[in-house]
């Protein structure tokens, strides 16, 4: 923990990803984007021709989807460049050039829905049942779908070219938290003339650390700064919530979750039932709360000793080849294609392994089509690094099953259940882990991390979903979200979802601060129910075996060709109905069992 983190240079090529699949160098990148940016004109010949037969629309999705997928790389490439170190100018002037051909490219086809929705009724349905749509029915039919929030062409033209404004507030908060905030170091109890620098990559092994003075200070560390700058991410926030609710109010939405669940035909009722089923479960948060502060032997439980391990006495490390083989070994009920191809992928240098400075912090899985998917991630040989290279893999080959098996226009996922196949990935590591011992210790502490992934993927991840909820619908009714009624909001959450057990030092009211996905409307919930949907995956991936292999392994592979509910029932799983959440929830009270059992 002492050590200072390393200048890019200074890592092992070994250890950098390739975006060799994406561009041989930047000027192949300017390259593309000159030429893409030029070939976005050809979607003006389409312009008031959609009307003249199917085959004109059917030749216009190509062209789009042609642009799409060239964009799609053209704007990962500078993403990922940045993504390298947030300080340099050249990667942030590719980020902002890719960010305003994305919005060009928005501006060149924002005609193209509401032209086609404009067209007279029996038109639109000679076009659906013509045989020429066939290769493109979903993406079709899922547009008839958003008639009533599609906007006349000149309008919708006017949301596109504010693009590049729109966002902003984000794209403030990520450089203040990745480029320009910094934190007071803290005594290093092994040397002191050498204080432990506290970063945004090091923060949660330094809360996970077993000196409780080590997690005060890096907490009291970190949420200083945050203080110091909360009018700041109050104004950044404020100006999500403000454009979330004007385009809610401009496409005819009943509210900002109503319009963002919309765009996957996601019922509300998912998210209400979510919530519901959360808070009936909450003493189990209760219980699992009064087993740490038990176990960590404490008077007080406090956010900073939420984090660490359970287990004093059971250190566990490993190096990036033993999390390589830990991966292999865990994904190998996925059967003998799967595995090969993350061993190839892992060969080829898919992953950034580790932190370097002015890297972006946290981790991403990034993919495009027809290129090889990447990994950004900050290993720093935790077993939750391990278990972060595995959540980032399942993402990374969800991507590559999806481009394997879909044609362009199909060839996404959504966000609905982006993050099943990477939770999926991380069940698969614990119960391997588990299967490997039979100490006492070695399976309190692998439960404990089991826990605390219910707990920060279940419990917490909808705690977020409410404050969100809440957050919007004050703005929405035109009511105040100061950056003081943010904390305070965000502080009663913490007393509803922690209970008794847990002190509520002054600094966790600042936490809402330092959640990069609210800056995403809507997106945090799909946490929960994509954990409770792997669940269901996993254990029937490990006890049923080969036909539920199958079944997952095709859920992989259907992209955006089907709606994400019905991608996960073909799965198995039917989040339409309260049952995945209160089986997970369940599967969190059999752990706490054992966990009980364990120590007596």
């Amino acid at each position: 923990m002492a050590e200072q983190v390393k200048e890019r240079s200074e890592i092992e090529k070994q250890y950098l990803w390739d975006l060799t699949s994406l561009f041989a160098d930047d000027d192949a990148w300017e390259a593309a984007y000159a030429q893409l940016d030029a070939d976005l004109a050809q979607m003006d010949l389409f312009r008031g021709k959609l009307g003249d037969g199917v085959q004109v629309v059917v030749e216009a999705y190509r062209v789009l989807h042609d642009l799409a997928v060239r964009l799609e790389a053209v704007h990962g490439y500078a993403y990922q460049r940045r993504t390298e170190d947030t300080r340099d100018t050249k990667s942030q002037n590719m980020m902002t050039k890719g960010d305003s051909l994305y919005v060009r490219f928005m501006g060149a086809v924002s005609y193209f829905d509401p032209e086609i929705l404009s067209l007279p009724d029996d038109v639109l349905e000679s076009y659906r049942t013509a045989p020429e749509m066939a290769p493109y029915l979903h993406v079709y039919e899922d547009l008839l779908r958003q008639k009533a929030h599609t906007l006349t062409g000149a309008e919708e033209a006017i949301i596109a070219a504010f693009g590049d404004i729109r966002g902003a507030g984000g794209d403030v908060a990520d450089m203040l938290m990745d480029a320009d905030m910094t934190f007071d170091s803290i005594d290093n109890p092994e040397d002191p003339s050498k204080p432990i620098e506290v970063t945004h990559a090091n923060y949660i092994q330094l809360q996970e650390s077993t000196d409780r003075n080590i997690r005060k200070a890096s907490f009291e560390s970190l949420y200083r700064s945050y203080r110091k700058h909360i009018n700041t991410f109050g104004a950044t926030y404020l100006n999500t919530l403000k454009e979330s609710t004007l385009m809610t109010n401009l496409r005819h939405f009943s509210s900002a979750r109503a319009a963002s669940l919309a765009s996957y035909n996601i019922p509300e009722s998912v998210y209400d039932s979510l919530v519901e089923t959360v808070h009936a479960y909450l003493p189990q948060m209760y219980r699992y709360l009064k087993l740490r502060k038990k176990l960590l032997g404490l008077d007080e439980l406090h956010y900073y000793d939420i984090y660490t391990p359970i287990t004093k006495d059971y250190n566990v490390s490993y190096t990036y080849d033993e999390a390589k083989e830990l991966l292999l070994s865990s994904v190998a009920p996925l059967g003998e294609h799967y595995v090969e191809t993350v061993r190839k992928g892992l060969a080829s240098r898919w992953v950034d392994v580790f932190p370097n400075a002015g890297k972006r912090s946290g981790a991403y899985s990034i993919g495009s089509c027809k290129t090889t998917p990447h990994i950004s991630m900050n290993f720093t040989g935790t077993l939750d690094s391990v278990s972060t290279l595995c959540h980032e893999m399942g993402h990374s080959m969800h991507t590559y099953l999806t481009h394997e098996n879909q044609p362009p226009q199909y060839d996404d996922y959504s966000l609905f259940i982006a993050e099943v196949a990477s939770t999926v990935n991380e069940n698969l590591l614990a119960e391997n882990l588990l299967s490997k011992t039979t100490d006492p210790t070695a399976r309190l502490f692998l439960i404990n991390n089991l826990l605390d992934g219910f707990r920060g993927t279940v419990f917490r991840q909808t705690m977020f979903a409410e404050f969100e909820q809440i957050a919007h619908l004050r703005v929405q009714n035109g009511e105040s979200a100061s950056p003081e009624d943010l904390c305070t909001i965000y502080r009663d959450l913490i007393k509803l979802y922690f209970g008794d057990e847990l002190v509520i030092d002054d600094e966790v009211q600042y936490e809402w601060a330092r959640i990069p996905h609210f800056y995403r409307p809507f997106y945090v919930y799909q946490y929960a129910t994509g954990f409770s949907s792997a669940v269901a995956l996993s254990e029937g991936i490990l006890h049923e075996g080969e036909p539920a292999v199958k079944r997952y392994l095709e859920f992989l592979s259907l992209g955006n060709s089907v709606y994400p509910l019905e991608a996960l029932a073909h799965g198995g799983v039917d989040l339409s109905t309260p049952a995945p959440v209160a089986k997970a929830l369940d599967k969190f009270a059999k752990l706490l069992d054992e966990a009980e059992a364990l120590v007596g």
